[in-house]
């Protein structure tokens, strides 16, 4: 099984070392690469193509929103996921219009976004 290529923008750099560090420990996915802020995500995902970018909403530069649909033009193949600590129903569809398949919160269950992050790139 080929693993799902991932690439994380979030601005939180414990949080998103601890994603590359526990994502590391899984057959199903490699970490490709990373961000810490909004406006390097398309750069990011035209460079590395990843088959799934999981996108931050609130990051300096770009919102989830504004970066997910930058990224959707730069890499048209990568599905996005919006995980973010706390989003608003309005931030949800905004991410979701701008081409996000899913939002998740990142103190969801890890198995659940391990197999949405498989899913994604599947679809």
């Amino acid at each position: 099984m080929t693993p799902v290529r991932v690439a994380i923008v979030e601005d939180n750099d414990v949080f998103r070392e601890t994603l590359e560090l526990v994502f590391g420990m899984r057959d199903e996915v490699e970490v490709v690469g990373s961000a810490s802020s909004g406006d390097d995500a398309p750069e990011l995902a035209r460079r590395l193509t990843p088959d799934v970018v999981l996108m931050d909403y609130r990051m300096p530069g770009l919102n989830g929103a504004e970066a997910t649909g930058a990224v959707l033009e730069a890499a048209p193949e990568t599905k996005v996921i919006c995980l973010t600590a706390s989003v608003t129903s309005e931030e949800i569809d905004e991410v979701l219009a701008a081409g996000a398949i899913a939002c998740m919160t990142k103190d969801g269950d890890f198995d659940l976004l391990v197999r949405k992050v498989c899913e994604a790139a599947s679809a």
